[in-house]
Formats: structure tokens, C-alpha cells, sequence
């Protein structure tokens, strides 16, 4: 099918019918869109000719991903594991390589072929590996961050790999030290502008208020970062990665998750259905033997490699296998740099053909071997102990959500910094969020009326959520929300007014405060005392009104739209205030 209509069209339709099927059977949907790739490609209906373009414009998914993970990672908490990144990482890459490359070599390959077979095979898959980890909820599991480290270093290194094969090659580096000069000098540049320009552009386009704007920006920051990367011969996802890095800290990043997370998804199921477009499985037919070799020999070196750097970790025997499992299969980054190999003359062509498919089946057999290993090793129901070899990463979920941080909601806000009870909190005013962030408070820029901003920002994790926004419809839409999508979550709503305060009681929000009635309360109190009344009839007498105040509220709700049942219990009320005042003064 040619044009990209009909092209999205069968992409689409494949991946409705596979993508449920693979789920429900519990293959995961990474096995789902490789499946529907095969189906609609050149091997299986040849509904799609050549998946090759919709691999290049598909990896956008892979960079946008990693963008959210740095999102993630805060600097400081990048430094704090520095340990795992350069030890678990650097370990893992340099014994792979040269064990596969000895492997290679034994085979009969050319020393200088196996050592770039050895560095490009040791690289395993970004994309599969987080989305594997965070469809099973392990990201941030102490193995879920080995694995991220090893990931990151991974994906560092490809910068001297890229300068190692034209030295494999004989054709000289004498591009490599300007090359990797200009991407030092280019990641600083991006620190820099992290820090002095991003926040500022970011805070001046959202007083805009505009959310196209904001998500273009989005966009525009990461396909940026990434292109400047690209364009110097290194990793995209690493410029990406930088990016999202330097925005942790920003009060604009629950926002920037929230605009990014639905072209994530798209793109990066997008990529897993080209991997499955550009398996060329006619070369199982013709090198049947050599490639289940190759992908033995693939699989079953970077297993033992991540095996015994997790068991002189201390890690539990299945905790060890799942390890070697979950990092042994080649990189989507292999194809590129096979490419490379190709056009250097450092790896001919049917070699590179071979290499490319085994390292796409790799990927597929990943979810099938972590399947079998928790099929056949269930895991033991134990109290969890920490890994001491891992630093604590901090909790991104506090137990509290301030909705607004006006003059209402900062007043909770201040007493929770004081009592050191973290809390996420999130307003629509960016000079708001600069002045408190000055005093030390963690506050985001977002729409609090968005659903998905609610999850980025945790709340299924809160137990409070603090209501505390000025506009009233965006009250009962926020309130709404949470109370259909998180109904565990204990709403105090904020209440400009007694129609503000009928609504949400009638919404069925318990715990309404009203912003004025406090203060009015206290009002009345001083004013009875400066008159000459006891301060202990003034406070009996407000003590009085408020049960009463109370109590007509809770009567009125109920007949909050008949007016005239309104006026009725309204009279009533001043009648039983009259008879009360008057009981007091006698």
C-alpha cells in the first residue's frame, strides 16, 4: 500500500487486532507489535513494502522516551548514582564485548570483525528493556535501576564505538577528537542553556496560556536536543536524555511529561511494529544454522556477563537469572552502527544481514525467556530487603497534593514544609511558582482540570488531595475527576462561597472549607469583645452560630435549586439564631 494514509490505516488496524490478542494471552504488547509488524510486512502480507522509513521516523519514540526518563532523574540524583552508572555500566560493556568478540573470533572471523561485532552486540535494547520494566512496574525496583544504569552507560558509549570503527577499518580517526571535542562542548552548551534560558522561555510561554504553545515547545526542546546530537555523529536519545535531566528540577516538568507522554506512546509502538517490518526472516531459510548460532551465542554471553556481575552483587539466584535475561538482547543502536561497519568495509553485507536479524529476534525472544523464567521460578512471597549495594533513590509520590497555591492553599502548604511533610503542589500562575519556589516549596506549573497531569503528578499514590484552586468550575471539574479516577484519594476542598460549598457537598466532597466563614467567625468574636461582652459568651455565642451555620447548610443542599424551599429554611434559620441569641443574653 503506498501513502502514508493507507500506510497508518494498516498499522493501526494490525495493531487493534494483535496488540489484545498478545495481551490477554499475557505475551505483553511488545511480542503484540512485533507480530503485527511481520503481518502487514513484506514477509507476511506485504501490505507495507518497506518498513525501513518507518523505523527512521519511528526511533522518535525511543528519544522521547528517554526525554521522560531524564525527566525523572534529577541531577543530584544522577551524582548520587554515579557508582552504579560507571561501575554496573562500564563493567557490563567491556566484558560483553570482548567475550563476544572472542567468540566471534573463535568462530573464524577477522580480529578486527569481531571486535566491532563484539562492541556493537554488547549494546542491549533502551526501548525494550523500559518499556518491559515499566509494563511490570519494575523501573524502580533496585534491579529495575541496575538495568537503567547499564542502559545509560550503554548508550554513552556508543560515542567511542563510533570512533573505534573507522580504526578497525584502517581508514584513520582523525574526525574522532574534533567529533568528540564538539560533543563535549555541545552537552555543556545544553547545561548551560538548562540553566540560565529554559525555565524563563518556558515561564514566559506559559503565561500564554495557550496549551498548543506549551506542547509544541515540548516537542520542539527534545526534537532539538536530540538533532543537535545527531547532527555531531552521537546518540539522539543521549541529547534527549541531557534534556530531560536539566528540566527535572524545573517547575514545568509535571506539564512537559503530560504534553510528551501520548507521542511517546504512539511512536514508540511505532517503533516496535518496524522492527517486526524489517526482520528479514527469508535469511532463516538460507542460514538457518548460522543465525540460531549467532543468536545463542548472543543471548547466552551477555546473560552469563550480567549474571555474574548480579551474583557478586548479592542478588538472589532468580533475581540473577531475571537480570541476565532482561539485558541480553542486541540494541535497536546495532543497526546503525552495523550500517556504518558496512560502508567503512569493515563488515560485508550478508554478515551485516545476518547480525541485524539476530539481533531483532533477540528482542523478541526477551519477553518469552522472562516469561518462562517467572512461569517456572515463582518468585517467594518474603518481606523485601534493600539492595546495599544500591543508593535510595527518593520517593517522587508524596502522600499530599496541593491544588493551587494561592493565598488559600500556601497557608497548608507552609505548615507542611514546617512539619517536613513533602508534598507535590501544582498551579497555572508561573509567577506564583517563582516566588514560592524561592522559599524552598516544590511547586509545578500544569492544569490541574487534566486527568493526565493528575497521574504524572502522582495522585494515585496521595492520600490528600488539597482543593484549593480560585476558579469554581475548574473546582467541581478537578473534584469530579478524582473522585471517579482516584476515589481512595481524601478530598479538602476549598469553597469560595456557600453556592461553592452546596455544590461540592453535593458532589459528595465531605470535607469543605469555606475561605471566608473562619475569618468571619474570628470577625464576630473580636467585635462582641471590644463591645463589652465576655470573651466566653462571645466565643459561646460563635460556637452556637457555627453548629447552627452548619447544620442549615447540610438542610439547604438538599434543596439547593428550589428557591422557594431556600427563602423557607433561611427564615427558619434567623428564627432559631433569634431565639438562640436571646437565650444567650438572658
Amino acid at each position: 500500500m503506498d501513502g502514508f494514509f493507507a500506510q497508518a490505516l494498516v498499522l493501526l488496524g494490525a495493531t487493534l487486532i494483535l496488540l489484545p490478542l498478545f495481551q490477554r494471552l499475557g505475551l505483553g504488547s511488545i511480542l503484540g507489535y512485533l507480530a503485527a509488524g511481520i503481518a502487514v510486512g513484506p514477509l507476511g502480507l506485504a501490505l507495507i513494502s518497506d518498513g525501513t522509513h518507518v523505523l527512521h521516523f519511528a526511533e522518535l519514540g525511543v528519544v522521547l522516551m528517554l526525554f521522560l526518563v531524564g525527566l525523572e532523574l534529577a541531577p543530584q540524583h544522577l551524582w548520587a548514582q554515579r557508582r552504579s552508572l560507571v561501575g554496573l555500566g562500564a563493567t557490563q560493556m567491556v566484558a560483553s564485548a570482548l567475550l563476544l568478540a572472542a567468540v566471534f573470533l573463535s568462530l573464524g572471523l577477522d580480529m578486527r570483525v569481531s571486535l566491532a561485532v563484539g562492541a556493537i552486540l554488547a549494546l542491549s535494547s533502551t526501548a525494550f528493556v523500559i518499556q518491559m520494566l515499566v509494563e511490570t512496574n519494575q523501573l524502580g525496583t533496585p534491579h529495575g535501576r541496575s538495568a537503567f544504569s547499564i542502559l545509560l552507560f550503554q548508550d554513552v558509549a556508543v560515542i567511542p564505538i563510533l570512533l573505534l570503527l573507522p580504526v578497525l577499518a584502517g581508514t584513520g580517526s582523525d574526525e574522532g577528537g574534533p567529533q568528540l571535542l564538539a560533543g563535549l562542548l555541545a552537552l555543556a552548551g545544553m547545561v548551560a542553556a538548562g540553566r540560565y534560558l529554559l525555565n524563563p522561555w518556558l515561564g514566559w510561554l506559559a503565561k500564554l496560556r495557550n496549551r498548543e504553545l506549551m506542547s509544541a515547545s515540548a516537542l520542539m526542546l527534545v526534537l532539538g536536543a536530540a538533532a543537535l546530537m545527531e547532527h555531531l555523529g552521537l546518540s539522539m536519545g543521549l541529547g534527549a536524555f541531557v534534556a530531560g535531566v536539566l528540566l527535572a528540577n524545573s517547575p514545568y516538568r509535571e506539564q512537559l511529561e503530560t504534553d510528551i507522554q501520548p507521542f511517546k506512546g504512539l511512536l514508540l509502538g511505532l517503533f516496535f511494529l518496524a522492527i517486526g517490518m524489517t526482520m528479514d526472516l527469508r535469511l532463516l531459510l538460507d542460514f538457518p544454522g548460522k543465525i540460531a548460532l549467532y543468536l545463542v551465542i548472543l543471548l547466552g554471553t551477555k546473560a552469563l556477563v550480567l549474571m555474574v556481575i548480579s551474583r557478586i552483587r548479592k542478588a538472589t539466584w532468580r533475581g540473577t537469572l531475571l537480570f541476565g535475561m532482561l539485558l541480553s538482547q542486541g540494541g535497536e543502536f546495532a543497526f546503525v552502527l552495523l550500517t556504518q561497519a558496512v560502508t567503512l568495509n569493515l563488515v560485508d553485507s550478508t554478515l551485516a544481514g545476518q547480525l541485524n536479524l539476530v539481533v531483532a529476534l533477540s528482542m523478541a525472544c526477551t519477553p518469552l525467556l522472562l516469561k518462562a523464567v517467572a512461569a517456572l521460578w515463582p518468585e517467594e512471597t518474603r518481606t523485601p530487603r534493600p539492595d546495599l549495594e544500591e543508593e535510595a533513590m527518593p520517593s517522587h509520590h508524596p502522600s499530599v497534593v496541593i491544588a493551587g497555591l494561592g493565598r488559600f492553599g500556601q497557608i497548608t502548604a507552609r505548615i507542611l514544609v514546617g512539619r517536613q511533610i513533602p508534598f507535590t503542589a501544582l498551579d497555572s500562575d508561573p509567577d506564583e511558582i517563582d516566588l514560592l519556589r524561592r522559599f524552598g516549596n516544590e511547586v509545578y506549573f500544569g492544569d490541574v482540570t487534566r486527568l493526565d497531569l493528575l497521574q504524572n503528578a502522582g495522585l494515585e499514590h496521595a492520600r490528600v488531595l488539597v482543593l484549593a484552586i480560585d476558579d469554581v468550575e475548574a473546582s467541581m471539574k478537578t473534584a469530579s475527576l478524582v473522585q471517579h479516577h482516584f476515589p481512595k484519594v481524601t478530598i479538602i476542598a476549598r469553597a469560595r462561597d456557600r453556592n461553592h460549598a452546596f455544590r461540592l457537598r453535593a458532589q459528595g466532597v465531605k470535607l469543605v472549607v469555606r475561605e471566608t466563614f473562619e475569618s468571619g467567625l474570628l470577625s464576630a468574636r473580636l467585635t462582641l469583645t471590644e463591645l463589652g461582652v465576655p470573651e466566653s459568651t462571645a466565643l459561646d455565642l460563635v460556637r452556637s452560630f457555627r453548629a447552627l451555620d452548619e447544620r442549615m447548610l447540610e438542610e439547604q443542599i438538599e434543596h439547593r435549586d428550589d428557591h422557594a424551599k431556600l427563602l423557607e429554611t433561611s427564615a427558619r434559620g434567623r428564627e432559631e439564631l433569634s431565639a438562640l441569641l436571646k437565650q444567650d443574653e438572658s
